[in-house]
C-alpha cells in the first residue's frame, strides 16, 4: 500500500466546528477532505472568547493575556479541508489563522494527558474594542446557559455584511 505524501495541518476549534455544534458537518464531509479528530484540548495562553452579532457567533479575540483558558477539539486536516476551513472563516480577511499552544488534555480514545502542541487557530484581530466587554467563555456550546443560539448561514439575511459590521474593526 503506498504511503500518503499530503501534508496534515493540526487545528484547534473552539467554536461551531465542534462535535455536535452547527457547522461540525463540514469536518464531517470527506467532499471537503479529511479530518481526523485527535483529542481535546485548551489555550496554555488566556483569550477573550465572547459570542457576538444578531447572528451569535462564537469569536476568539486576539488578546492575549486577557480572558480565559479556551477549551475545544484538536483535528488534524488535509490541505483540502484547510481550504475549506479558510472559506468558512473567511481568512485572511476576517478571522486569520495563527499558530497557538495548546495543552492536550484528552486523546481521541479518551485517555487523560498532559502534552503541548502546536496548533493553527482562528482568531478574529480586527474587533471592535467593545468586543471587550462581552462575557468571556471558557468553551462554546451554541445551546449552552447563555441563551445565543448561533443562527446558521442558510437563516441569515445578508450573510458578510452585517455581522462584519457589528463587530469588525477597520
Amino acid at each position: 500500500m503506498a504511503q500518503s505524501t499530503c501534508r496534515l495541518i493540526t487545528m484547534f476549534v473552539y467554536g461551531t466546528l465542534q462535535k455536535g455544534q452547527p457547522n461540525h458537518v463540514l469536518m464531517t464531509n470527506t467532499n471537503n477532505g479529511e479530518a481526523k479528530f485527535i483529542g481535546r484540548g485548551r489555550t496554555t495562553k488566556k483569550y477573550p472568547l465572547v459570542i457576538a452579532s444578531e447572528y451569535n457567533i462564537p469569536f476568539l479575540l486576539y488578546k492575549e493575556g486577557h480572558g480565559k483558558n479556551i477549551q475545544g477539539e484538536i483535528y488534524e486536516v488535509d490541505e483540502q479541508m484547510l481550504v475549506k476551513l479558510d472559506e468558512l472563516e473567511d481568512h485572511p480577511n476576517f478571522y486569520e489563522r495563527e499558530l497557538t499552544t495548546i495543552d492536550v488534555t484528552q486523546n481521541a480514545k479518551g485517555d487523560q494527558l498532559s502534552t503541548e502542541k502546536e496548533c493553527w487557530c482562528y482568531f478574529l484581530k480586527k474587533y471592535k474594542p467593545r468586543m471587550l466587554d462581552l462575557p468571556y467563555l471558557e468553551s462554546y456550546d451554541s445551546n449552552g446557559d447563555h441563551g445565543l443560539k448561533y443562527v446558521e448561514r442558510c437563516d441569515r439575511v445578508d450573510v458578510t455584511h452585517r455581522a462584519r459590521n457589528d463587530v469588525y474593526q477597520e
